[in-house]
């Protein structure tokens, strides 16, 4: 067994753990492997590991591996901040879309998938903590975003994303869950006819709270991959 089976493996089981404490059922939360500054033979592991999804922080990175059939055999997800000059390098190539941060990405996306006849499934992501160093619309924000997401015809909006602060204390996040769950479920009912599937949230250090807080999709990188060496 490789390392990162083993790793697929124990977070499975903890996933599984925070379900049921939850009264959920594990089945209907997404791993997603965040891949950033793996390479094509660490993605290859984890989707034989029976990896969900896979998911890329950085444009190049994943244009780089997508020549090296990287993500063959897994569905590939963009979970980083994406700069509205290289949307078109992402519309169609992925299946989704966590990180849509504003209205220029919103209509960017719809005509980027426009021109290639399709409809790009996306997220709209929430900076629940109000940090000027991360994007998002701003908790008080998305509802409005959400509704003007129903004008365009080629992007389909499936929930919410979110970073929340890093935290200090153990369960900190846990309110800055509850407040995207709120959210999602209200938008989803008030907007969307309870049509959303996704609520994206926690991370290798939190992804239990999220689970216990509603999240479908958790994205998990280094209790996967180990740590990442940003010195190199």
């Amino acid at each position: 067994m490789t390392k990162i089976e083993e790793n697929i493996r124990e977070i499975r089981r903890r996933m599984a753990e925070a379900a049921g404490k939850a009264g959920r059922d594990p089945a209907e939360i997404m791993l997603v492997g965040a891949s950033k500054m793996n390479d094509a033979a660490a993605c290859q592991a984890a989707i034989a590991a029976g990896i969900d999804a896979l998911g890329e922080n950085r444009v190049q990175e994943m244009r780089a591996k997508l020549q090296e059939h990287a993500y063959d055999g897994a569905p590939l997800h963009f979970i980083g901040h994406l700069q509205r000059n290289k949307v078109r390098q992402v519309v169609g190539t992925v299946s989704l879309i966590h990180s849509v941060s504003s209205m220029q990405l919103l209509e960017e996306i719809d005509a980027q998938a426009e021109k290639r006849g399709l409809i790009q499934d996306i997220l709209l992501e929430v900076n629940v903590g109000g940090e000027e160093s991360k994007s998002g619309f701003a908790p008080e924000e998305v509802y409005d975003a959400a509704a003007a997401a129903r004008n365009f015809s080629h992007i389909q909006l499936l929930g919410l994303m979110t970073i929340p602060p890093v935290e200090r204390e153990s369960h900190g996040n846990l309110p800055h869950f509850s407040k995207i769950h709120r959210l999602y479920v209200d938008i989803s009912r008030n907007l969307y006819n309870n049509s959303f599937k996704y609520l994206s949230m926690g991370m290798s250090d939190d992804f239990e709270d999220a689970i216990a807080s509603g999240a479908t999709i958790v994205r998990v990188g280094s209790a996967i991959f180990g740590r990442r060496n940003y010195q190199t």
